[in-house]
């Protein structure tokens, strides 16, 4: 059995926030081309809903942007879980990483200590 065809409407800009470059690269060790979060609504089935997206250039707010929406789950739709989402929200931030890291090589470090004596 196929999946339906995604459903396509306009959606309307709610918001566009400028991210500070160097916010993202404090919590992700890297810079993204993305500088603006874009926030939007949309209808499907006669209900309101929203997401969320990261671009390269402002998009005005009520400025109208095509998608298109999953009919079997309406809150997925093209901009935040198809081919154009951004992968920025998918990857593991490196910072966690590092901080993992540390306390690991710390706990290692104490033991070491420990045994010496």
């Amino acid at each position: 059995m196929t999946e339906p065809a995604w459903v396509a409407v306009e959606a309307t800009v709610t918001t566009c926030r400028y991210q500070s470059p160097g916010l993202s690269i404090l919590a992700f060790g890297f810079q993204t081309g993305e500088k603006f979060r874009i926030t939007f609504d949309y209808y499907a089935h006669g209900q309101l809903y929203s997401g969320e997206f990261q671009s390269p250039t402002a998009i005005p707010q009520n400025e109208h942007i095509p998608i298109t929406y999953n009919p079997l789950h309406p809150e997925q739709n093209s901009r935040t879980h198809g081919p154009t989402a951004s992968p920025a929200t998918t990857r593991t931030p490196i910072i966690a990483i590092g901080i993992t890291g540390s306390i690991i090589l710390s706990l290692l470090w104490l033991a070491i200590l420990r045994g010496c004596h």
